[in-house]
């Protein structure tokens, strides 16, 4: 009996529908207040669309899955769009030639895959499985690349200090990414797990297409904040055990962390400033002069922070919105990090 012979579209179909949240209905125009009749999407006093917001947000999420070719999540994004969109409109047919260039290329893709079945006849399934292995192996390296840099990252400092410092030195900074990676993955963003490379730390990739300033910030410093609290575990085990190693790694972890508030280049504290204004950058620079002359000027960490902060403040973009939350995050952040440099100083000791 001689098999049926699928076609492009019955051997690889656009993926299955994606669930993109939809809109409360609304009533009264957001732009003129007028009310609005069920089932109308633009408003007959002004002409707005009626779920103008809702277009933007999703729209800008579409566009961001673009970006990253994640071609079925911006599809669906696309799809839900067009039920809110009146029909005859141009906004609506640009977003379904959107929707059809998508499609074709699932289309084009499942054609291609069919002439390259033809034209290896028998050849074409042993190929495809060991395709199919190359990419298991393939997609098993990338996702533990985790793994293998934590591996790699904690080796090295194991030939320095000695493995048991280089493992809670590398577990410190673990803690410190993982603050990142769950404040990220918390507001629904795309994020990988931490990448280590030694001798710079470790790095999480996040996309942030659409996160507000105030998300930035709080996702920035997550990462000192988590920092904080593996410097005052260490803290904890050093009085409780009387551990020189305890004490130690609870200083550096804390000096690491308050390292990374100062506000320039990758650093979290200059993604964190940003949406300060001009006035909370120059108080945050009196700060780190403050902690930096109440450690005696031994800490120079707070003089560079203060003068990334005089950096900040001179330059020409700054925010007018006063955000009180993140500046009363980076004092607190001083003040404990320090507190703790202060209570496990450096003792130059190798384990």
């Amino acid at each position: 009996m001689t098999p049926a012979v699928a076609t492009p579209e019955e051997q690889n179909p656009p993926p299955p529908p994606i669930a993109i949240p939809q809109p409360r209905e609304i009533y009264n125009c957001p732009q003129c207040s007028h009310y609005i009749q069920p089932g109308l999407l633009a408003c007959p006093e002004c002409h707005a669309m009626v779920y103008g917001q809702y277009l933007q947000a999703v729209g800008n999420a579409a566009q961001g899955f673009e970006q990253e070719q994640r071609w079925p999540e911006a599809r669906a994004a696309w799809v839900a769009m067009i039920a809110y969109l009146p029909e005859g409109t141009q906004q609506r047919a640009a977003i379904e030639q959107r929707v059809s260039a998508i499609d074709g290329k699932f289309s084009a893709k499942a054609a291609r895959k069919a002439a390259w079945m033809k034209r290896l006849g028998p050849f074409a399934a042993p190929l495809l499985v060991a395709v199919s292995k190359f990419k298991l192996i393939l997609f098993f390296l990338l996702k533990f690349k985790f793994f293998l840099s934590f591996v790699g990252f904690f080796a090295v400092y194991w030939g320095i200090f000695g493995w048991k410092f280089g493992l809670g030195f590398t577990v410190g900074i673990l803690i410190h990414e993982m603050g990142h990676y769950a404040a990220a993955r918390r507001r629904g963003l795309k994020v990988d797990l931490p990448l280590f490379i030694p001798g710079f730390g470790a790095y999480v990739k996040w996309y942030a297409q659409g996160v507000t300033i105030d998300d930035l910030a709080t996702i920035s410093l997550a990462g000192p904040f988590f920092g904080l609290i593996a410097a005052l575990v260490y803290g904890g085990l050093a009085i409780y055990l009387n551990s020189p190693l305890f004490s130690a790694l609870a200083h550096v972890t804390a000096w690491l962390n308050l390292l990374n508030l100062i506000p320039v280049g990758w650093l979290d504290g200059a993604q964190a400033a940003y949406g300060l204004n001009r006035m909370q950058r120059w108080m945050l620079a009196a700060t780190g002069v403050i902690f930096f002359a109440a450690t005696q000027a031994r800490e120079w960490v707070f003089l560079l922070i203060a003068a990334g902060m005089v950096w900040q403040a001179m330059k020409r973009e700054a925010p007018e919105t006063d955000r009180s939350k993140t500046l009363l995050q980076f004092v607190g952040l001083f003040f404990a990090l320090g507190t703790l440099i202060w209570l496990f100083p450096d003792s130059g000791r190798r384990f």
